[in-house]
């Protein structure tokens, strides 16, 4: 393992990654040292400049230089999204899922880190050239991807050999359920034959049972009406006979009493009053006489 903790294949392809990096760094600065070489060589060609003046002047490199280091910063942005790109899309390859760690990139001691082993790698003296250093690709396969292959193709395999094992055994109770079925529709049949000789004694005794309810409803309903008539006659019967007795009642309360006037127009009964009013204007004087000799409270 080296300086950056990585094998020496990776750790080359991260030394390609700087020089490319620093060359376009290069570029930068060249861009930003003629941006301030072209306003020495255009304007300032006199001995002396006011205050406006040379603000202008710093204003005019101030955009330059402003949208030179931009573009660069763009740039270099989305050279670092293509990089990864490359990465991702070869551990999808092998269904790997990458993941980064965005804090990390201000991590000042690993920056430092990197810092020193660029500045170990690209000085004169320690510059160690390599013929890995010039590969502009990734290596697609190596050791570790062919070893995970062969793992991914046995896997498939023998899933392979259990999904034909589970095929034969489900051809296997297939064809059973299919024998069962034709068992079943044979004894089905028959079972619908001897239905429909059976459905045909049935339907005789159904017909032969409601022409015994049709007929039985019928003297029903006769008897229904005869007893209705029966029942109206009898009402009207105890209608007329209450008004008879109704009528015999009155004229025997009139009977009792003509005959309780007759019998006081007679000569006994008129002797019995007289014998009464007496007996009572008796008692009358009774009671006062005897009043007279009871003692006082």
């Amino acid at each position: 393992m080296a300086e950056l903790g990585l094998n020496e294949h990776h750790q080359n392809e991260a030394i390609n990654y700087m020089r490319f990096a620093r060359f376009k760094r290069g570029l930068c600065l060249k861009t930003v040292d003629s941006c301030f070489q072209d306003l020495k060589d255009s304007r300032l060609v006199e001995e002396t400049f006011t205050v406006d003046e040379v603000a202008d002047m710093l204003d005019g490199l101030q955009t330059i230089v402003h949208s030179e280091v931009e573009s660069e910063l763009i740039n270099t942005t989305y050279t670092n999204v293509l990089l990864l790109r490359q990465l991702f899309s070869q551990a999808e390859k092998w269904y790997l899922k990458l993941q980064t760690d965005i804090s990390e990139l201000e991590n000042r001691e690993l920056l430092e880190q990197v810092a020193e082993f660029e500045k170990s790698e690209f000085t004169s003296s320690n510059k160690k050239p390599s013929a890995e250093l010039i590969k502009p690709k990734l290596a697609p396969i190596n050791e570790g991807g062919s070893e995970l292959l062969n793992k991914t193709v046995a896997c498939l395999q023998e899933e392979n050999e259990k999904l034909k094992t589970r095929l034969k055994t489900i051809e296997t109770q297939a064809t059973a359920a299919l024998d069962e079925k034709s068992k079943l529709e044979k004894s089905l049949k028959d079972l619908q034959m001897i239905q429909g000789d059976q459905k045909t004694d049935v339907n005789k005794d159904i017909v032969e049972l409601e022409n015994k309810v049709a007929a039985l409803k019928c003297q029903f309903e006769k008897t229904l009406s005869d007893s209705t008539a029966n029942q109206k006659f009898l009402e009207e019967n105890l209608v007329t006979t209450k008004h008879d007795l109704l009528k015999v009642q009155d004229q025997l309360s009139t009977a009792e009493k003509e005959l309780e006037k007759k019998f006081q127009q007679t000569a006994a009964y008129r002797n019995m009053k007289e014998i009464l009013t007496k007996k009572n204007e008796q008692i009358k004087d009774l009671r006062r006489r005897l009043s007279k000799y009871e003692p006082e409270d």
